[in-house]
């Protein structure tokens, strides 16, 4: 949601986020607690999060923050899990997406990382340009490596390779989950992908067989970033997913439920 530019209603992103956590996903990115002058779709979560129905379903609440005090503040509602934070391993993507350096950003990762052990939530950092970058700097999996390093030493279990600009290729997907998964077997290794409708099947089938543990989609492909410039370039869909996991069996979720926030998502997205 935060990439649309007219403010969605509080009550239609709480029903629709009901009705999400309803279809049994392992976890939900709901909101954020970060500026609401950069973010201000955003800037109701404290409010969100507060009319939620966790009762029964299966899922987690995870929320974006992008330093401390956005840790300290998410961390006062006993509804949210999980706390996403974004790393880049491109200087120039850190610094416009966070106004600070890696190195600035590794010293927040390691006080937020400290908070969330005095308040048992769960830290995940997303490290963004894992696939490579638009900026000309250096990148190949041996970067990659040394800032997992760098986050498994400061004691964050789960890392999601996120791909901003989508410049990620099955080629590349299918070299760095097993490199990573060797170097890290411990950590959890998820999946953030934007990228076109036409290139997005392969991606996943890619990172299926390569042994990624987790993805992050949304309904319909909803979702993108401006850094992308290219408006076909959204959130993998999670109906695209499906397609490639069904020959797996069962994926376990409530159809019928899954079925109502795909018809409520044309009124929250359009």
């Amino acid at each position: 949601m935060q990439g649309i530019d007219k403010f969605i209603p509080t009550d239609v992103k709480i029903t629709y986020l009901n009705l999400l956590l309803k279809v049994g996903f392992h976890r939900i990115d709901f909101g954020s607690f970060v500026s609401p002058t950069l973010v201000p779709q955003m800037r109701d979560t404290a409010e969100v999060v507060n009319k939620l129905e966790m009762e029964g379903s299966k899922s987690s609440l995870l929320a974006i923050i992008a330093n401390l005090r956005g840790a300290t503040d998410a961390s006062e509602f006993q509804q949210i899990s999980y706390l996403g934070y974004p790393l880049s391993v491109s200087e120039s993507f850190q610094k416009r997406n966070t106004n600070r350096t890696i190195a600035e950003s590794l010293v927040e990762v390691d006080q937020i990382a400290n908070h969330c052990l005095q308040t048992n939530t769960n830290l995940l950092v997303y490290l963004s340009m894992a696939f490579g970058n638009n900026d000309g700097e250096l990148w190949n999996a041996d970067i990659v490596s040394q800032y997992a390093a760098r986050l498994v030493e400061l004691g964050v279990k789960e890392i999601v390779l996120a791909d901003t600009i989508g410049n990620s290729s099955p080629e590349k997907i299918s070299h760095l989950y097993p490199y990573l998964k060797n170097e890290f077997p411990k950590t959890i290794w998820g999946l953030h992908l934007h990228s076109k409708p036409d290139s997005a099947q392969s991606k996943l089938q890619a990172a299926l067989a390569s042994g990624c543990d987790q993805f992050d989609t949304a309904l319909r492909g909803f979702g993108g970033c401006p850094m992308a410039g290219d408006h076909l370039i959204g959130n993998i869909a999670t109906e695209t997913l499906l397609s490639a996991i069904s020959s797996l069996g069962d994926n376990q979720l409530d159809m019928q439920s899954l079925q109502e926030a795909q018809k409520y998502s044309y009124r929250v997205f359009d």
